[in-house]
């Protein structure tokens, strides 16, 4: 009997579960798949703040991933927190040796409630290094200003620049996800090299989830693990998140 693909994951915890590798583990099991984790940072933190963090060692990251990978059909790989540089290049220096599996990577730069999550030396190792490696990338739109060292961007053709900006430095496709912008659409933005553009509209929800960035990258990477394409798999991944977003939302009053 063949055996079920797993995902890897590679993220922090958290210890309300709303985000990390608790969203990521219930998330790809929604698709029927498995999950294999190396852990990178255990954290304390609530819905409203992150209250500490402890950051693994660099070499226990990457043991971690190579028990993972070697223990089981590892179709696809998902990446989260990081950290540090050591972090980031412990990682990629044992990503190099698989460049067959799709990887998305969600550059987890900062928490909800604005507390960094990654100094500005890491997130230059993640540009040269890691990004290059990456099938995807999924940054929203303070994580795309932060890669692409500029302000946030105010609308879709300076979304559409900084993007383009991270294409240039080695990315193979960019997911600019639209949920923190405004309007009764989000639009999140496919961007690859010598392509047009592709927008992955849905309606905006008036409700409130934590993880969502996690949900979004689990789920792509889960689709991709099954062998659909990325545009396919970031279509059916929008609908899952737009799904969930639904399910919690606050009841409408009648009228």
């Amino acid at each position: 009997m063949a055996m079920t693909p797993h995902v890897l994951v590679v993220a922090g915890t958290d210890s309300s579960g709303g985000a990390g590798l608790s969203r990521d583990v219930e998330t790809i099991a929604a698709f029927g798949l498995r999950t294999s984790v190396a852990v990178t940072a255990v954290t304390v933190q609530t819905d409203e703040a992150v209250e500490r963090i402890e950051q693994m060692p660099p070499d226990l990251i990457a043991a971690q991933m190579r028990a993972a990978l070697a223990a089981s059909p590892v179709a696809a790989i998902k990446i989260g927190m990081l950290g540090t540089t050591a972090a980031v290049e412990a990682v990629a220096s044992v990503l190099a040796s698989y460049p067959q599996v799709p990887l998305v990577l969600d550059p987890v730069l900062a928490s909800t409630s604005g507390r960094a999550l990654m100094d500005s030396d890491a997130i230059d190792a993640l540009k040269r290094q890691l990004i290059p490696l990456c099938s995807l990338v999924t940054p929203n739109l303070h994580e795309l200003a932060l890669l692409s060292a500029s302000p946030p961007a105010l609308d879709e053709v300076e979304i559409i620049r900084q993007g383009q900006a991270l294409i240039d430095a080695g990315a193979t496709a960019v997911l600019v996800k639209g949920g923190h912008a405004t309007g009764e659409n989000s639009a999140d933005i496919l961007l690859r090299p010598d392509r047009a553009p592709m927008r992955f509209e849905a309606p905006r929800i008036a409700a409130t989830m934590r993880g969502t960035g996690c949900m979004l990258a689990s789920a792509i990477s889960a689709h991709l693990a099954c062998g659909e394409t990325l545009e396919s798999s970031v279509r059916d991944a929008k609908h899952y998140v737009l799904e969930r977003l639904r399910a919690s939302a606050p009841p409408r009053l009648e009228r």
